[in-house]
């Protein structure tokens, strides 16, 4: 059995030959361990696509999951030069703006001094009947497609046309995995978008001030996550993770989620369902308290279940109430892991959630959230064979 079959099984809530196993890594681990420079796995959707194959491969993970959306073919034409500092590579393009590439870390957009430039839009005063031009606040199209700029998109349709070569790292990673990884794609939720454009302090102080704009908004913003959701399902990915970090206890209380993040996730997963794909949730943090609302948004599986101290999921608790119906993936500890300095330590926790989670299937061993960029890959090259000797059903 392949990784691709053994997820779709776990997908499913049936039994595989074992335990799947998959990961997300950060964009850190991989300029540190992929052997590509940094902008080359940012920028590139071939490099990206190499940096995830291999890492697939090292790990042996039964998936990968492709965090960033292909980028526009000819986009390090228009880069004038590439510096390599202590704190990473800065790239100066030819229209003057400058990205830091940190060697272990996300990149950072630097816009130059324009006072008419906003960063993010004002709540107050947007019109959500008119959002045409929301990729034109740097900080929602930074922070949401992680790209300087969007090329080959119509101005009068920005929320519902996905660029063609959007797709393309998707297409790479597919020929490069011959149909034996479970390939998923991400797409952010609704409420991130919201966060995006405003925001994250405006944005929440907007749940109270401005309840029905609010609203309006997220209607008009799921049309984006929808997009780009469907384009990935039609292109062939075998699942899509909806991208809800934002979601959890640390930011708004239940009846806020029920309110603002509920309905609009589950438009996006009927959508991803309609096509015949899984479709899956990752919120980070602290969400014990919200597991039955996340059910009700149509997932077909919950991600991260971030245990303490940054969250407050019990693998057995959730295994024995919604992943009686819902898929699991995660629940190590991201901050151990990242502690952990023997062997030994790593295989017990990675052992206790197998023990929980196999019962029945519907399980996937994985970190709670993204595998820090400094963790040594050596504590990763033990989880599979691991599933492998003790995972199997």
């Amino acid at each position: 059995m392949n990784g691709r079959e053994r997820i779709a099984l776990a997908m499913q809530h049936k039994e595989a030959d074992r335990v799947p196993v998959m990961s997300q890594l950060a964009l850190g681990h991989y300029f540190l361990n992929a052997g590509l420079k940094p902008h080359e796995i940012w920028f590139t959707s071939e490099g990206f696509a190499e940096a995830l194959v291999k890492m697939q491969r090292r790990y042996q993970f039964d998936g990968i999951l492709i965090n960033l959306p292909g980028r526009p073919r000819d986009i390090l034409s228009k880069i004038q030069k590439i510096e390599e500092t202590k704190k990473g590579e800065v790239v100066t393009w030819r229209n003057g703006h400058v990205t830091l590439i940190p060697w272990d870390d996300n990149a950072q957009y630097v816009y130059t001094a324009r006072p008419e430039l906003q960063p993010r839009a004002d709540l107050k005063n947007l019109d959500p009947d008119h959002l045409e031009t929301v990729d034109q606040f740097p900080g929602y199209l930074w922070n949401t497609y992680h790209i300087p700029w969007l090329e080959g998109k119509k101005d009068s349709a920005p929320l519902n046309e996905v660029p063609d070569y959007f797709l393309d790292t998707i297409d790479l990673v597919r020929a490069k995995t011959n149909g034996e990884v479970s390939v998923h794609g991400e797409v952010f939720s609704p409420f991130t978008h919201y966060l995006e454009l405003i925001g994250y302090q405006n944005a929440i102080i907007g749940l109270v001030k401005y309840k029905e704009k609010v609203k309006a908004l997220l209607d008009r913003l799921t049309e984006a996550s929808i997009a780009w959701a469907v384009a990935q399902a039609k292109r062939g990915v075998d699942a899509v993770l909806i991208s809800s970090a934002f979601a959890g206890g640390g930011f708004i209380s239940p009846k806020m989620y029920e309110e603002y993040v509920m309905p609009y996730e589950r438009r996006v997963a009927d959508a991803i369902k309609g096509c015949d794909v899984p479709a899956y949730t990752h919120t980070c943090g602290k969400i014990g308290d919200r597991l039955e609302l996340m059910e009700q948004t149509g997932t077909m599986g919950i991600d991260t279940l971030d245990p303490h101290p940054l969250g407050n999921v019990e693998l057995a608790d959730a295994k024995n109430g919604v992943g009686r119906r819902l898929f699991l993936k995660g629940n190590m500890n991201s901050v151990s892991i990242l502690e952990y300095t023997t062997k030994e330590q790593v295989l017990a926790e990675a052992s206790e959630r197998i023990q929980i989670g196999k019962p029945g299937g519907g399980y996937i061993l994985s970190s709670a959230c993204s595998i820090a960029p400094r963790v040594e890959p050596w504590k990763l090259e033990l989880l599979t064979p691991l599933a492998e000797e003790i995972g199997k059903y």
